[in-house]
């Protein structure tokens, strides 16, 4: 029925996932370069936070289950398997962001992640490669192995900076720009 319906584009809408246009509809938000660019900014800051708070409370497990996500991904990228590859990134990021105990960064770094969502798997081309996205994990796991929560964070930040480098330095972004129709307004 509409009453649910609208109150579910209403949450979409105040999570900036989609846009609600009079006497049109709601429409999936892609972001601008530059929103984009403001989100990973975002990310790095929570991330870095996060892998500092997680270090010290990684148990043997945590850091074993770790490992097994980047070894995953090294394999779904040598397999050609891009969508495997960036749900096991999604997952290493997000256990690190939960390892922290902090709730509320979890909650936002959530929300951030969703709304970046689709131009997330364009992140691996700005960066060169899976090849190169799995040995900046692995990087990071070898600090997080050494109990350096500060090297980790460094490396961490510049995992996450690679795309902003290269967006800043597109000329053009017209495929960040456009938006795509999700429900037709009945107004």
């Amino acid at each position: 029925s509409r009453g649910p319906l609208r109150e579910a584009l209403g949450q979409l809408a105040a999570e900036g996932l989609v846009t609600i246009v009079p006497r049109r509809g709601a429409v999936v938000k892609r972001l601008t370069r530059q929103e984009f660019i403001e989100a990973y900014e975002v990310r790095e800051a929570l991330e870095s936070l996060a892998i500092k708070l997680a270090v010290p409370r990684l148990s043997e497990a945590d850091k074993a289950e770790l490992h097994r996500m980047c070894e995953q991904m090294e394999r779904a990228g040598q397999s050609n398997d891009p969508d495997r590859f960036f749900d096991l990134n999604r997952q290493f990021h997000a256990r690190l962001v939960r390892a922290s105990g902090n709730s509320k960064l979890e909650e936002v770094h959530s929300q951030l992640v969703a709304q970046m969502g689709r131009l997330m798997k364009q992140s691996v081309q700005l960066r060169g490669g899976v090849e190169q996205s799995a040995a900046e994990h692995r990087a990071i796991l070898a600090a997080v192995d050494a109990g350096d929560p500060e090297r980790a964070a460094q490396l961490l930040e510049e995992h996450i900076e690679v795309p902003q480098r290269v967006l800043r330095s597109l000329a053009a972004a017209e495929s960040f720009e456009q938006e795509e129709e999700v429900a037709p307004s009945n107004e």
